[in-house]
């Protein structure tokens, strides 16, 4: 049975984040961020994870921004100070749908053992990967979800 799990870097250092994913035994973070060049923790940026994780970690790194939000759906949520989440969902579920997110999580699991996405967000619960990995269940039997 193939395991998806989740991890979000917010109030995580470094160490704890690696930690994390070693326990699990993950072998590739699936960046899902619309914006991966964030400033917030500095290792989270794209160049930085792109190197670090397969040359200091043995884990693949690969952006998959087609598992992202658009701009407007990201920013509209953000516009207020605690967006509506029902409205977020709304808009993103069918995002995925349309960028055919079930073919690349089908590509992402028989390609890798342990495939962990990747966000900001510390808590999955208002956070879209727990969406993706939830849209990507519905559609793929037998999917486990672990948030990290």
């Amino acid at each position: 049975m193939p395991t998806l799990y989740t991890i979000g870097y917010e109030a995580k250092p470094l160490s704890v984040f690696v930690t994390r994913l070693r326990e699990a035994g993950i072998d590739a973070v699936i960046d899902v961020r619309l914006r991966n060049t964030s400033h917030l923790a500095g290792y989270t940026k794209l160049d930085t994870l792109a190197f670090l994780l397969p040359e200091g970690f043995g884990m693949a790194y690969e952006h998959h921004p087609e598992l992202a939000p658009t701009d407007a759906i990201l920013d509209a949520y953000r516009a207020q100070r605690n967006g509506d989440w029902s409205a977020y969902e709304h808009e993103f579920l069918p995002l995925l749908s349309a960028r055919n997110a079930v073919a690349v999580g089908s590509d992402l699991l028989s390609r890798f053992r342990a495939p962990c996405l990747l966000c900001k967000e510390a808590d999955a619960h208002h956070c879209h990967r727990r969406l993706v990995a939830e849209f990507l269940a519905s559609h793929i039997p037998d999917i486990t979800i672990v948030h990290l």
